[in-house]
């Protein structure tokens, strides 16, 4: 899935203008993010043909930042170029690092509540599982 010139110049006004030497155009960034959202490969993963991965990582999140991606992809959507919405979020265990407590792993002294409630104070957090409503 890419964008056309054409298509592209639907949504121009939506990115901020190139100043200086840049080595590349808006259009080969927006296809190269375009490609990572539709297939779901890594950053260093993306074709040479789009350029440099650093340079368009670097680019699409200054975007995302400042909110030029959510009105991209608005555009794109009310223009019927695109007709996809990404919602979806995905971590990757290597890029979250957990204590070893947070793994399950046994304590090595088990706590001993009082006797009473009152001793113990209030609980510190509260979790509730909530159901997503469906689409």
């Amino acid at each position: 899935m890419e964008i056309t010139q054409a298509q592209f110049a639907q949504i121009e006004h939506c990115l901020p203008l190139q100043r200086g030497n840049v080595s590349l155009s808006n259009l080969n960034v927006l296809n190269a993010i375009l490609y990572v959202a539709e297939h779901g490969c890594k950053w260093r993963g993306l074709p040479k043909r789009f350029g440099n991965w650093h340079t368009i990582y670097t680019r699409m999140n200054r975007w995302s930042k400042s909110g030029v991606m959510d009105r991209v992809f608005e555009e794109l959507q009310q223009a019927q170029v695109v007709r996809i919405k990404i919602e979806a979020v995905s971590l990757d265990s290597t890029s979250i690092k957990v204590h070893p407590d947070g793994t399950g792993a046994l304590k090595k002294t088990a706590r001993k509540p009082s006797a009473s409630l009152e001793a113990d104070g209030t609980p510190r957090f509260i979790w509730l599982p909530r159901m997503l409503a469906r689409p």
